[in-house]
C-alpha cells in the first residue's frame, strides 16, 4: 500500500513540476514553447490560464492528502509511537 501511494506521490510531484512550468511566469498564460498559441486560440487566454491554474491548485491538493495518508499509514505500521531517547543510566 505504501509503494502504491509513493508512486501515485511521485506521478502527482512530475505532473506539477510539468504544469508549473508551462505557465508564463507574468501571469499571461501558457507558454508559447509548450503549444500556447494554439491552447489561446482554442480556449481563450483567460480561459486557459484558468484551466492551468485550477490544475495546479488540484494537483497540490492531491499531493497534500496523499503525502498524509502516507504519514498515517507508514506511522499506524511502525507501532504509532515515536523512537524513545537513550538516558545514558
Amino acid at each position: 500500500m505504501v509503494t502504491l501511494l509513493t508512486i501515485l506521490i511521485a506521478i502527482t510531484s512530475v505532473l506539477l513540476i510539468f504544469i508549473i512550468l508551462i505557465q508564463n511566469p507574468k501571469g499571461g498564460g501558457v507558454d508559447s514553447t509548450f503549444g500556447g498559441q494554439g491552447a489561446n486560440q482554442m480556449f481563450g487566454a483567460a480561459k486557459s490560464t484558468d484551466f492551468i491554474e485550477k490544475l495546479t491548485w488540484g494537483l497540490t491538493i492531491v499531493l497534500f492528502i496523499l503525502c498524509i495518508i502516507t504519514a498515517i499509514i507508514v506511522n499506524s505500521s511502525s507501532g504509532g509511537g515515536l523512537i524513545p531517547l537513550e538516558t545514558g543510566q
